[in-house]
């Protein structure tokens, strides 16, 4: 480590100062501060933690792992600054060097909780739930009172079948911690686990708490309203639900204007025709499930998986992250570079998927990817896999945007928190389904929940046919099937026997008026 300098008074006092702004969790004045101190001292290790971190705490990760990078260069044997690399770097998108210093500064030290709870969260987001499992119960045989390892250890509990467990463990934690929103958010969630009076009225007592956090009220106001429902006073359930979403609103950005242009733009493009594939077969192993959130689609992999020859890859990304990539190397956003892509072109980006999901065909020889953000990328992903079987999963609209609406997503569905922009989205949705429908015949099935649900061997024959998997009787009955379903919104759910009543609506119609007009015309 190069020798630091001899710091000044002031040099000293504003290093102070940021530290005190990054405890009171004010990252921005953090980052003013130490913009100063490395202005004149930009090697300064101190300095380049604690702007890491602030850059952390504000979510710009690529930024934070820049920093952290540095001080790690100077300090490479300090377990704390390898645990934040491998924080900052898990969310950067970099998950595979986010490991390897995780798990290094577990290595390092050994017998501190923290690590342990990163890396077991990191492996979590990764999919590796046994091995994240094990981190967790590290941290908590360190620190058993390690609140967010216990859920964490929860959630996996679900994603896994164990939902007994799981809710012994979240309430494990609510017992220590009445107002822990997480905890509560997360028992809500699971959908088969009723919340009593008891549950109202520590929710309530949690919200009435004036310095709570935006996030914190918001997971509150979602699992009140899930309590409420539960005691069926559907009048103040839907007022919490309300009240939460429009809090959430306000904390994300959503454009449906540009929306609408991004699947104009993307029909447009499709309209013309793609060059021939150059192995038309390419691709075969792969099925995607289209859809939007909360529209059966869990169900549809599951009964998938429940087959022998399918592996349910669950929510995986890699679609549009070929698609991103491949717009970053062009310096054009898609579907510009569309009309340009040869044949030579889709293969390679085909190919590329392939490569990217490979480890979900090593048990058995297909796969599906229910990537709730691949609906309006059917035609590039027939383009890239001309033999993959594609599958839109759809449901009745009025549940659909009701059944989104009830749902506190962690990422990307921003149009969610508000009832006009749901019913936008899913026009954009329907209309570019009906599109790719229109013009790729016989390549995209329409599926309908409500008929899977009314006529399930019926409907679960017609899909296996559709893949060309022969006839399992196991795909009857896949609430019987064990795997891990990594949606922890229909984790517990899809664990269940197939059954017809699952609309929500009914109740609340008189709150959705404007909701069902709009979707009608």
């Amino acid at each position: 480590m190069p020798p630091q300098p001899t710091l000044s008074p002031a040099t000293r006092r504003l290093l102070a100062d940021a530290g005190a702004a990054l405890n009171q969790r004010q990252p921005d004045l953090a980052e003013r501060l130490l913009a100063q101190v490395l202005a004149a001292e930009p090697d300064l290790f101190d300095a380049q933690f604690l702007y890491g971190l602030a850059c952390l705490m504000r979510g710009d990760s690529a930024r934070a792992a820049g920093f952290l990078r540095k001080a790690a260069g100077q300090r490479p044997g300090d377990a704390n600054i390898q645990m934040y690399l491998g924080c900052a770097l898990q969310d950067a998108g970099v998950p595979d060097e986010a490991l390897v210093h995780l798990r290094r500064a577990c290595e390092m030290a050994p017998g501190q909780a923290s690590p342990w709870y990163n890396l077991g969260k990191a492996l979590k987001q990764q999919a590796w739930l046994d091995d994240a499992a094990e981190a967790l119960r590290r941290a908590l045989a360190l620190d058993d009172r390690h609140v967010l390892a216990r859920i964490c250890l929860a959630d996996i509990c679900t994603m896994q079948g164990d939902i007994a467990r799981a809710v012994a463990e979240y309430r494990r934690v609510l017992r220590q911690q009445p107002d822990q929103a997480k905890a509560w958010h997360a028992l809500a969630n699971l959908k088969t686990e009723p919340l009593n009076h008891e549950d109202i009225g520590q929710i309530r007592l949690a919200l009435r708490n004036p310095g709570i956090s935006s996030e914190t009220r918001t997971e509150l106001g979602f699992s009140l309203f899930r309590a409420l429902e539960d005691q069926h006073d559907y009048a103040g359930a839907f007022a919490a639900l309300r009240e939460a979403n429009a809090e959430m609103r306000r904390q994300v950005g959503w454009d449906a204007a540009a929306e609408r242009a991004r699947i104009d733009a993307i029909m447009e493009t499709f309209r013309l025709p793609l060059p021939a594939p150059l192995d038309p077969a390419l691709g075969r192993e792969a099925i995607l499930i289209v859809s939007l959130p909360r529209s059966g689609s869990t169900l549809v992999e599951h009964i998938l998986a429940s087959h022998p020859q399918v592996e349910g890859a669950n929510e995986i990304p890699d679609l549009s992250q070929v698609i991103e990539d491949e717009s970053r190397r062009r310096g054009q956003p898609f579907p510009q570079w569309v009309a340009t892509a040869t044949a030579q072109d889709w293969w390679r980006l085909g190919k590329d998927y392939l490569a990217r999901t490979a480890r979900w065909r090593e048990k058995r020889p297909r796969f599906s990817d229910k990537s709730l953000l691949n609906w309006p990328l059917v035609g590039a992903a027939l383009a890239m896999l001309p033999g993959a079987k594609i599958i839109d999963c759809h449901r009745d609209p009025l549940e659909t945007c009701f059944a989104c609406y009830r749902q506190l997503f962690r990422h990307s569905m921003h149009f969610s928190y508000d009832l006009d922009d749901m019913a936008d989205h899913y026009r954009d949705y329907r209309r570019v389904i009906d599109f790719w429908q229109s013009r790729y015949p016989g390549r995209v099935l329409d599926f309908s929940y409500e008929a899977l649900l009314q006529e399930p061997e019926i409907q679960i024959r017609h899909l296996l046919a559709f893949c060309d998997l022969p006839f399992d009787p196991a795909c009857l009955t896949p609430h019987q099937t064990k795997r891990e379903v990594l949606s922890t919104a229909s984790a517990a759910q899809v664990r269940e026997p197939i059954r017809a009543d699952t609309a929500h609506s009914a109740p609340y119609l008189e709150w959705l008026q404007r909701l069902r007009e709009r979707l009608v015309h």
